[in-house]
């Protein structure tokens, strides 16, 4: 009976293993080999979203995290404009303001946390996730809406410290500013749908 014998060269180097991404080979966690600094603290964004929209600023959706303050200091003003008022418009609709703000505020904190987690790992690479569209740098760069809103809110304060101008008006007209806030959201995603509808065709 023959005894099968398999000879080894020692002369020869056996082949590396694929690299990783490779059939076989799973990727290693992000978390275990991604020490990036300006990785982001998903609990700590959801902290700090108890006070509305910082934690989006801490991630970097600055726009966003505005955005979230801007509302949720709006229904509080509406609705302690208009408490104890019973002959006030808003007065039959301050249950459901109220149900709305709780809802926002906590769907601001989870924004907050996923933001980060997303963020985090389109800051490792992955196959899938793509770093978020409005993701921008803090920069000292030129804003027109912007520079519009701080203007005016400039201009009705000088109003009222240099000209002695009473400010009643403004509890009266402040919804208009949401009017016009609204209009320039809507207005803009309209203009990024249409700027990728043209890429996509171009394709």
């Amino acid at each position: 009976m023959s005894e099968q014998h398999t000879d080894t060269n020692p002369g020869v180097i056996p082949p590396a293993p694929p690299p990783y991404g490779q059939a076989g080979v799973a990727n290693p966690s992000p978390s275990a080999t991604f020490q990036d600094p300006r990785r982001k603290t998903p609990f700590l964004a959801s902290f700090l979203s108890i006070m509305p929209g910082l934690g989006q600023v801490y991630v970097g959706y600055y726009q966003r995290g505005f955005v979230h303050a801007i509302v949720v200091a709006s229904l509080i003003a509406a609705m302690a404009g208009s408490a104890g008022q019973t002959d006030s418009d808003l007065w039959p609709f301050l249950p459901l303001l109220g149900l709305f703000l709780a809802f926002f505020w906590l769907y601001n904190i989870v924004d907050a946390g996923r933001r980060a987690t997303l963020y985090n790992e389109a800051l490792a690479g992955g196959s899938e996730i793509e770093m978020p569209k409005d993701f921008q740098s803090l920069s000292i760069g030129g804003s027109l809406f912007g520079g519009i809103c701080i203007g005016a809110i400039g201009f009705i304060l000088l109003l009222r410290t240099r000209f002695n101008v009473s400010l009643d008006w403004v509890a009266e007209w402040w919804p208009a500013a949401l009017v016009m806030l609204g209009a320039f959201l809507v207005y803009k995603a309209i203009k990024e749908r249409q700027a990728t509808a043209t890429s996509d065709d171009e394709i």
